[in-house]
């Protein structure tokens, strides 16, 4: 059973004058308003949220954050990666202006990677920059997007290609409202702490192979294994804030991924981000090795950690069909992993053994994909 009076596992970004911490643990949010009170005393906050996360998690944060005497207004915006638009973050950036609130006052995102992102992105811009705390209700919002101060949203053109560098106060990862998740919601998430595991800890990795089913069933092992994914993060992330760097290295399987999610018009129905994720994480593997750069054990090792916990490993788990092989190749062009052209990936050696490799041809991306999109 989760000991909802322990201290919470405490995971410290290191940003100089942007450090925050990361509290993990059960019933966070109850304890959310006191622990905002006391590292930001006197503000009023707007909290953004979706309809099905309020349904579930608003009225307990609303109650925690009165008790601390942090008066809120709540704006409440539709589920899905379709919210990430223009249209979405003017509705959100009204809501945070017709509440009068100041530079000082804070804007709280509850809720997944979507309402984190788009709220991120709001708090950045308005008044040139408010403060805002993230309260990640998603594991891959609590793991990864809550995490380094990456907000934005969409466009017609791709996935997060509007937006800006912007660090949270605090991220609050109550671990307890992952119990409200679907199976498939958690799955997904599920794909982004494999991803910590493949691109440097092939130890995590070995610890999630083993103990991947108490990591789901709750309990200490899944704040381990939250608390392991953000340290991960965080360590990386302190060495290269603004992605110049290796903090590329988070986007294993990313690339891929995100041209899936454009393929799909980013339809949840057919394919989530962690889905996507993971089937790039799989193709990464598998591309490598065709680029003999490491061994098809571990592209099989790897795709069969992310089968047995119920992910799609490849471009035809995808329902509905994708487009070839070209356009395909179109999408990984337009994602911003791309500089002055040449295609850039995040490719391995083996578990653990991730590296950015810049001006991948063309060619061999293209043969890749054909050949995937036949198995």
């Amino acid at each position: 059973m989760n000991d909802v009076n322990a201290a919470p596992a405490k995971v410290h970004v290191s940003l100089g004058a942007r450090s925050y911490d990361i509290l993990i643990g059960p019933d966070l949010l109850r304890r959310a308003g006191a622990e905002i009170a006391r590292r930001l005393p006197g503000v009023r906050a707007a909290i953004v949220t979706d309809a099905n996360v309020a349904e579930n998690h608003l009225a307990t944060l609303q109650g925690s954050l009165a008790d601390a005497g942090i008066e809120a207004t709540a704006i409440t915006v539709a589920p899905g990666e379709r919210s990430k638009s223009f249209a979405t973050l003017e509705e959100v950036v009204s809501g945070i202006l017709d509440a009068r609130l100041e530079r000082g006052d804070i804007v709280i995102p509850l809720g997944g990677g979507v309402v984190g992102d788009l709220a991120g992105f709001a708090s950045g811009i308005v008044r040139r920059g408010m403060h805002f705390v993230q309260a990640p209700t998603s594991l891959l919002a609590q793991v990864d997007s809550s995490v380094g101060g990456k907000t934005g949203i969409n466009t017609a053109h791709g996935k997060n290609l509007v937006g800006v560098f912007h660090q949270p106060q605090l991220v609050i990862a109550d671990t307890a409202v992952l119990d409200t998740l679907s199976p498939r919601e958690f799955r997904a998430g599920y794909a982004e702490v494999a991803k910590y595991g493949l691109i440097d800890r092939p130890e995590f990795f070995a610890w999630l192979e083993k103990n991947w089913q108490a990591v789901f069933a709750g309990g200490s092992e899944r704040v381990e294994a939250i608390a392991q994914s953000c340290q991960a993060k965080a360590d990386v992330v302190a060495r290269d804030e603004l992605e110049k760097g290796d903090r590329a290295l988070l986007n294993l399987g990313h690339t891929f991924g995100h041209a899936l999610e454009a393929a799909t018009g980013y339809d949840s129905a057919r394919l989530v981000h962690g889905e996507g994720v993971a089937i790039g994480m799989a193709l990464a593997h598998r591309f490598s090795t065709q680029l003999n750069l490491a061994s098809p054990d571990d592209a099989e090792r790897v795709e069969a950690h992310l089968a047995a916990v119920g992910l799609p490993t490849r471009l035809s788990d995808v329902p509905g069909g994708l487009p070839g092989a070209e356009q395909l190749l179109t999408y990984i062009a337009q994602d911003k992993k791309v500089s002055r052209g040449a295609l850039t990936f995040i490719l391995t050696r083996g578990v653990g053994q991730s590296f950015v490799a810049k001006d991948v041809p063309t060619s061999q991306v293209l043969s890749f994909l054909e050949g995937a999109l036949s198995q």
